[in-house]
């Protein structure tokens, strides 16, 4: 059992560790949190016991769920959360009761007092932000269909948990006598007045002081740290605990200019402090009570695995998305988030959960977390073998213009172009040949792209590019070119297979936007292939040459 001196050689020891265990995760393609938490339970009691200054850590960690609350909070600009949208929305909050009545009646079959059974269920039916938007964004599928859905599904979770916990920390931090109604109206009484000063300084005070400070980075971001400690503490002492009031925090000011610098410039200082939060977690773990808890939480984790996926496809087939798309989003959700660990630690904090139960939980997280990151990586590869089991979730497809392949050979009006892709940059392409005269077929696997396109009167048809089933109702015998605009290296390689596979004879043309990669698609068969940024700045470079002399 090895102790240190002082707590500086102590965070030093701790800190080493952590990089070891991270630049091992990264090699096993695993969440860093995992990394985290293990090396918590390393340098806890169980393991090497070299935290000795456990309040120290304990503090750090509290820093780290402040800022990331604040972070959360500063995210929820107004025009940001009615972009989400009506799909993640429904998607969010449909997602969230079908789990989580499942998951309790799980966790109450399995010995669970009833409050555990609220925590347990609770926890499984959120997702992790950080690991879904860094694997969306490592794969450059933030901005795809599925990748928008996801993120707008997590941010109504952000949402969701916040309420949760506000719930569970007036509950719990009232230690005052009185009946049930005379505590609510205790706690409603002082929940209007906190948000009432809140706003009130939101309103008046805090932009024009965030103006005057904006001329200095350093005093901004000090400025945006001291508020989210301050409302922290301020709610803590009103019982609602320092994470509500430190997200509240963030919501008064993402309604400022200043968000993004404050944001962008404390995402390091967040991430480094979180680190203790999970080594602290790590570390008030026991590893008698997490022996325990293994077949437990191997049903849970299944659960989340699973059953979760099985939830949010049947949800999306519902709302008319093809399996494709409901297959790679429910792939993205399929873990328990840092909120569900947050959240149990709050539980713990307050006494409605035990050690043992905390310990589930974290278990369930590590299993998830980590199976999940190789679901998110491999869900491109992993689809095709899966896609037939998945047609009772394409129900409602009365918006898509799904045909069967005699519609598709023998109804359609002969084709010159079908394009993929109908953005901003498919978009364009596509108004340009129709504008030249020819017959354009449109494809893509956006509902709302396609219902616009449609009433343009523009012919489009919803699919993916790297849907194999979609070949067979198109109408390739007459078409002169099929073109991707959809910037993905395994899209057009899948999409060049597709086509050879049903005999294609015209030209194919694709996108990219590195030049090695098209030269790999020109040798793997493309007759073209469109680099967008090459092609703007050739095209600028003469328009400004044209325009006249130099000198």
């Amino acid at each position: 059992m090895l102790q240190f001196s002082n707590l500086f050689y102590e965070i030093a020891a701790i800190l080493s560790l952590a990089i070891t265990a991270g630049a091992l995760a990264i090699w096993l393609r695993q969440p860093i949190i995992i990394a985290f938490i293990v090396v918590g339970v390393i340098v806890g009691p169980s393991g090497l016991a070299l935290v000795a200054s456990s309040d120290e850590v304990s503090l750090f960690a509290k820093l780290g769920i402040t800022l990331l609350l604040f972070v959360v909070g500063l995210k929820l600009d107004p025009n940001e959360i009615k972009a989400v949208g009506p799909v993640a929305v429904v998607l969010g909050l449909g997602q969230i009761l079908i789990t989580a009545l499942f998951g309790y009646a799980i966790a109450f079959a399995m010995g669970l007092n009833a409050l555990s059974a609220f925590y347990v269920a609770t926890a499984l039916t959120f997702s992790s932000t950080i690991i879904i938007i860094k694997l969306l964004s490592d794969q450059r599928e933030i901005d795809a269909l599925h990748g928008r859905i996801a993120v707008g599904v997590l941010i109504v979770q952000d949402i969701a948990v916040v309420l949760v916990m506000i719930g569970l920390s007036a509950w719990g931090g009232q230690q005052s006598s009185g009946t049930l109604p005379q505590l609510l109206a205790w706690v409603t009484l002082k929940g209007i007045g906190f948000l009432g000063s809140i706003a009130l300084v939101t309103r008046f005070l805090l932009p024009r002081l965030l103006h005057s400070l904006a001329r200095s980075p350093e005093i901004l971001v000090l400025t945006g740290i001291t508020w989210a400690i301050a409302l922290a503490a301020t709610a803590d002492g009103l019982g609602f605990s320092k994470e509500v009031g430190a997200f509240l925090a963030g919501v008064a000011i993402a309604a400022t200019p200043y968000r993004v610098p404050i944001a962008s410039r404390l995402v390091s200082l967040r991430d480094f402090l979180l680190l203790f939060f999970f080594i602290d977690l790590g570390s008030n773990i026991n590893l008698d009570y997490l022996g325990q808890q293994i077949l437990p939480a191997l049903i849970l984790s299944a659960f989340v695995l699973l059953g979760k996926p099985v939830m949010v496809m049947g949800l999306m087939g519902l709302m008319g998305y093809r399996k494709y798309t409901s297959a790679l989003t429910s792939l993205s959700l399929c873990q328990i988030s840092e909120f569900s660990l947050i959240l149990a630690a709050l539980g713990m904090r307050l006494g409605h959960i035990d050690q043992s139960t905390l310990g589930l939980i974290t278990l369930v997280g590590l299993i998830t977390m980590g199976l999940s990151s190789y679901l998110i990586l491999n869900a491109h590869r992993l689809y095709p073998r899966i896609s037939r089991g998945l047609d009772m979730f394409e129900r409602n497809l009365s918006h898509t213009s799904k045909l069967t392949h005699s519609e598709a050979t023998e109804d359609w009006t002969p084709v010159d172009f079908i394009v993929f892709g109908l953005g901003r940059y498919g978009g364009s392409v596509v108004r340009d040949l129709c504008q030249a005269g020819f017959m354009v077929l449109g494809v893509d696997f956006d509902p709302e792209i396609v219902t616009a396109w449609n009433q343009e009167g523009l012919r489009t048809l919803y699919g993916d590019a790297d849907d194999p089933e979609l070949a067979a109702l198109l109408p390739l015998q007459n078409t002169r070119w099929v073109i991707s605009t959809v910037p993905k290296f395994d899209v057009g390689l899948t999409l060049l297979h597709t086509l050879k596979h049903h005999q294609f004879s015209g030209k194919v043309a694709l996108t990219s936007h590195h030049a090695w990669e098209a030269e790999l698609l020109l040798q793997a068969g493309a007759d073209q292939v469109l680099l967008p940024f090459r092609d703007a700045a050739k095209e600028a470079a003469r328009m400004l040459t044209q325009s006249g002399d130099p000198r």
